[in-house]
């Protein structure tokens, strides 16, 4: 790597560079602080602000990109955690301490989609994914429930850590992987073909293949932590030359070519909780990292949370 550039960049493959992973802003803004633990920020570009979450203060924050202003979007947010939007560009949160899956609607009224699985309670939803069908995909660790600093401290019913899908027509919720110590951070490819997941516990990310029938394969290893001796994965999120982003936490973002090598990584000064692509050409990147809330204008575009769409198969058969 050239002098030129900062040490927010450092570049472990010629990728990295050839890619225009490198070009962009030459340090992070910093566009608040304060928090307790920052998590799950998602970008509505309607609005043009980012809202996220403040996990132990239970609270909701939004920041406006027009005026910088930052206030609070939701006090008593039930310790809520990822955020996502849906097809028609609502809200859809996940809410640790009340144990499930909630869509704020146009008019500023909570749906809840998702509080139990065969009549037992979530543990404490962490992320969630949405389909172009309109089915919602999330997982379900329990670190809400093993103290109250995020959530309330309670046995888990389930007595597993799993990702589920809610099912856009009758609101089943069915388990569709329980593999997992504990499930975090899940993104679709471009092609809804493949669901990636991060699993904070074994410190991996594994890759499902999707059928049509909204079940998933046995899956496999994407990536290990274990390739950076101070990374965790948490949430993940793609941009559109099929690079995987990752907040690596305690090591920053990753980056992660399509076959899986790390490519290169930002060093950011806060352990990375979340990452999600925003702003008018969905190139700024904004982070959730300890008490803060970050952005980075790059040179690479990231995917809208909702996706474009599922493709038709190729392949004569499923895989």
């Amino acid at each position: 790597m050239t002098g030129e550039r900062p040490a927010l960049y450092e570049m472990f493959d010629d990728r990295f560079r050839t890619g225009r992973c490198m070009n962009g802003d030459n340090a992070l803004e910093v566009l608040h602080t304060g928090c307790r633990w920052a998590e799950g920020p998602v970008y509505l570009p309607a609005w043009r602000q980012v809202i996220w979450s403040d996990i132990p203060n239970d609270r909701m924050l939004r920041w406006d990109e027009e005026t910088g202003a930052v206030g609070v979007f939701r006090r008593s947010a039930g310790h809520t955690n990822g955020n996502t939007l849906d097809r028609q560009g609502r809200l859809v949160t996940c809410e640790q301490g009340n144990r499930r899956v909630t869509r704020t609607e146009h008019d500023g009224t909570v749906t809840v989609l998702a509080d139990r699985w065969q009549g037992r309670r979530l543990n404490s939803p962490n992320d969630a994914a949405v389909m172009s069908d309109g089915s919602i995909w999330f997982s379900d660790p329990d670190f809400g429930i093993t103290s109250d600093y995020e959530g309330h401290r309670a046995p888990s019913e389930i007595g597993s850590n799993n990702v589920y899908r809610v099912d856009p027509a009758t609101g089943e919720v069915r388990l569709v992987a329980d593999c997992f110590r504990a499930p975090n951070g899940l993104v679709f490819s471009a092609d809804e073909r493949r669901l990636f997941v991060s699993d904070t516990g074994a410190g991996q990310i594994r890759v499902f293949d999707v059928r049509d029938d909204g079940t998933l394969s046995d899956g496999e290893v994407f990536a290990e932590a274990a390739a950076r001796g101070n990374a965790r994965f948490d949430n993940i999120r793609f941009d559109d030359g099929g690079r995987l982003w990752v907040a690596a936490m305690d090591d920053g973002v990753h980056c992660y070519d399509p076959d899986g090598t790390l490519i290169g990584r930002l060093d950011v000064p806060e352990t990375v909780a979340n990452i999600a692509w925003g702003g008018a050409k969905r190139n700024r990147l904004f982070i959730t990292a300890g008490t803060s809330l970050y952005s980075l204008v790059m040179g690479v575009t990231g995917t809208h949370p909702t996706g474009p769409g599922r493709r038709p198969r190729t392949d004569p058969e499923p895989r």
